[in-house]
């Protein structure tokens, strides 16, 4: 386990709006107000689409994380997650959880890592920025080369 007490800087509230791609939408506001770390503790979004982590067929590797995805239409969303910065790529990498329902099959619900989103409504977001420590996600190697929040500066 690691753990470190976070230092708290400013707290958004983002809203994006219909036809919006949620990630290059949440991009552009970190590089709009300088964000590079921090957490999202909930958002409520309607998306026209979506791609959660997922999957129908029988897994190889129980073990293993799933990288294939499920595509979903005319879905209401709730979910969170945390920013980290990359210093390889000079942006901040989201890494985000949700649960969605579809709204035409009784609300059926998935829930899994979101991997894509259009705005199909609104999309209400609150962010809150994390000053210290650095807050990084490497590979680590050792467990199937899953990108793991970590605190404090990382070698790449």
């Amino acid at each position: 386990m690691q753990n470190h007490v976070l230092q708290i800087g400013r707290t958004f509230g983002v809203r994006l709006d219909p036809g919006e791609d949620f990630f290059t939408s949440l991009d552009a506001f970190f590089r709009d107000v300088g964000l590079k770390q921090g957490y999202i503790p909930t958002f409520v979004a309607a998306f026209s689409e979506a791609e959660v982590v997922g999957s129908c067929e029988k897994l190889q590797d129980p073990h293993a994380p799933v990288w294939s995805k499920v595509h979903l239409t005319n879905a209401e969303a709730v979910g969170g997650g945390t920013l980290a910065w990359d210093p390889r790529s000079a942006r901040v990498l989201p890494h985000i959880h949700t649960s969605i329902g579809l709204k035409e099959h009784s609300a059926t619900g998935f829930t899994s890592h979101l991997l894509s989103a259009t705005i199909q409504f609104i999309a209400e977001i609150i962010v809150v920025e994390v000053t210290s420590p650095v807050m990084g996600r490497p590979s680590d190697a050792d467990l199937y080369d899953v990108p793991r929040l970590t605190f404090g500066a990382y070698s790449l």
